[in-house]
């Protein structure tokens, strides 16, 4: 019979259930019920297995029986809320009571219990654990008796459940496209990796991973031999703590040929030294047979909106509190980065800024976060023309438009977002839904493109790596699972030949694995990682004719001596 349950403000169930009977009226009328909650009390001894066929169940109550034994099938009730199953005779539990994972009242008083399966653990939003009444051994009734001893003794049995699921089967590699034979390319691998620094990595926010495999001594291990398995040329890090980028990452990628930069969150500069070394902030390492630094840039989202702000409300309320950044390397080729280049060519020094973001993660700021992405491609179309600049000093005669953009990042936006809208097509209205009623025209529109009437632009051609087709998600916890983490390149000279696939759904599935982190998975992001082709856009000589830029032509174009003739009179036209 449908009922509803009354409970007391302490958040226990009352000892005066009411229960609501559907009127003669509605039975006569054909009115059909739709009940989530069963009570059977009696003298029960064993459960009929239909009882388990209820899936729909958020709430059973089987007190004051006469039980021995809950059957394993209890755990096909997955929509499970509240269980009651006190005053039995439950001498022990079956560990498949630890799949209810949405339980959150758990009253097992009166029993006549002296173990706990560690599968418990595993209910990590159990709010309400009733274990009154029952021998158990003294180790449980001590840490139960302790204060907020639910979620004690909940951490100290998922802490000594035994690890059964097997790592994870490799992450495939997915090729798109074959390399370029005929001409001089640049082909090298990014990664980008949210690694979730240790401060946030709380049995609050992940209380269903073991604290042990949460502690960054675990993970950080982890995160760098997956780091170092993949070995990209070009390797972008989120949430990375400024004494784990000065004491762990760089001194362990510099022994594997790589340099690195690193900038904090902008509220390290008002901290003291003890305090600032746990800031997250962003990192870039490069392979330094392949690149060198030219120069690095910080953005800083709070100073810009600031800046900008004009003294309008929202600007300075909303967007300027927030101190993400954006870290950008500028970074010039080597000459073993190249292939195919003919013996007595000219040695290729082409300039590639890669950028890496961190952007403001609460969905109910999704204004923010398109504002800091548009703020950020203003900053870098800035930071191009300055680098042109930086680079003729260093006798290479280039414009902003020849040095080739790699940007990518925890942008905590989802594809069909403003951010992704706009990177990706190179336009948003201004009248997008994520700037929900806030009015940001007047700031924006002093600081940013606007080609067209109501519309905010930049001028970068850019793609991504990935999409929704190839990975379903790029973080994965037990409350979300997205996209939102991407690596976007420059796609008129960039070319993506491969990318890492996702990781085995049906691992996830037949593990049961709700969320990460996870004892095989050491961050709740999964890094990404592509290989592009770089055709050249620069060189500092050829042929005797030295500064001078030329853009290889998109199609193929064979690099013989027709070929090369060719490229020759479409630079004396230019010059």
């Amino acid at each position: 019979m449908p009922r509803k349950d009354k409970y007391e403000n302490n958040g226990g169930p009352s000892n005066r259930r009411t229960h609501t009977y559907m009127s003669p009226e509605d039975q006569a009328s054909g009115k059909k019920s739709y009940w989530t909650e069963l009570e059977i009390t009696g003298t029960i001894r064993n459960l009929s297995p239909n009882l388990f066929q209820l899936t729909h169940l958020t709430a059973l109550y089987l007190k004051n029986n006469q039980l021995m034994r809950l059957p394993p099938d209890i755990c096909n009730l997955v929509n499970l809320r509240h269980l009651d199953v006190s005053n039995n005779k439950l001498r022990s539990l079956p560990a498949e009571l630890g799949e209810l994972i949405h339980l959150r009242e758990l009253n097992l008083a009166n029993n006549c219990l002296r173990i706990l399966p560690y599968e418990l653990g595993k209910l990590f939003n159990l709010l309400s654990l009733n274990l009154t009444g029952n021998p158990l051994n003294k180790d449980i009734l001590t840490i139960y008796s302790e204060p907020n001893g639910t979620v004690k003794l909940l951490t100290f049995m998922l802490d000594n459940l035994q690890v059964t699921t097997p790592s994870p089967p490799p992450r495939p590699w997915i090729p798109l496209a074959r390399p370029t034979t005929n001409r001089p390319t640049c082909i090298f691998t990014v990664m980008c990796y949210n690694v979730l620094c240790d401060k946030y990595a709380t049995r609050q926010m992940y209380s269903y991973c073991p604290s042990w495999a949460l502690n960054w001594d675990y993970r950080k291990k982890g995160i760098l031999e997956e780091i170092k398995h993949y070995g990209a040329d070009i390797i972008n890090l989120q949430e990375v703590e400024m004494e784990q980028f000065y004491n762990y990452f760089l001194p362990e990628l510099k022994m594997d040929g790589y340099n690195g930069i690193y900038s904090p969150k902008s509220r390290a500069k008002h901290m003291a030294e003890s305090e600032r070394k746990y800031v997250d902030g962003c990192a870039i390492f490069y392979r330094v047979s392949k690149f060198t630094l030219v120069k690095e840039h910080l953005v800083e989202f709070n100073q810009l909106a600031m800046a900008s702000a004009d003294g309008m409300e929202h600007m300075l309320n909303r967007v300027m509190p927030k101190d993400n950044i954006g870290l950008a390397a500028l970074l010039q080729t080597t000459e073993a980065a190249w292939d195919n280049t003919p013996s007595d060519a000219p040695f290729l020094q082409q300039p590639i800024l890669v950028c890496t973001a961190h952007i403001h993660w609460d969905p109910e700021f999704c204004d923010v976060k398109l504002i800091q992405t548009m703020m950020l491609s203003n900053e870098l179309k800035a930071i191009l023309e300055e680098s042109a600049q930086t680079l003729k000093a260093h006798d290479i005669n280039t414009d902003s438009s020849n040095i080739q953009l790699v940007l990518c990042g925890d942008f905590n936006s989802l594809p069909d977002s403003g951010v992704t809208e706009f990177l990706g097509t190179g336009r948003v209205s201004m009248e997008h839904k994520d700037f929900k009623t806030f009015s940001y025209k007047a700031c924006l529109e002093k600081v940013l493109s606007c080609d067209k009437p109501n519309e905010f632009t930049h001028s970068f051609k850019l793609a991504s790596a990935y999409n929704d087709e190839i990975m379903p998600f790029t973080n994965y916890t037990f409350d979300f699972k997205g996209i939102i983490d991407y690596i976007f390149y420059s796609k008129q000279t960039m070319t993506p030949l491969g990318l890492l696939g996702p990781l085995s759904q049906e691992w996830l599935q037949q593990n049961k694995v709700i969320g990460c982190p996870h004892p095989h998975i050491y961050s709740d992001h999964f890094p990404l990682l592509v290989e592009l082709e770089m055709m050249p856009t620069i060189t500092t000589a050829m042929n005797g004719l030295i500064g001078h830029r030329y853009i290889l032509p998109t199609e193929k174009l064979k690099f013989n001596s027709k070929g090369l003739k060719k490229v020759l009179v479409d630079l004396c036209k230019e010059t």
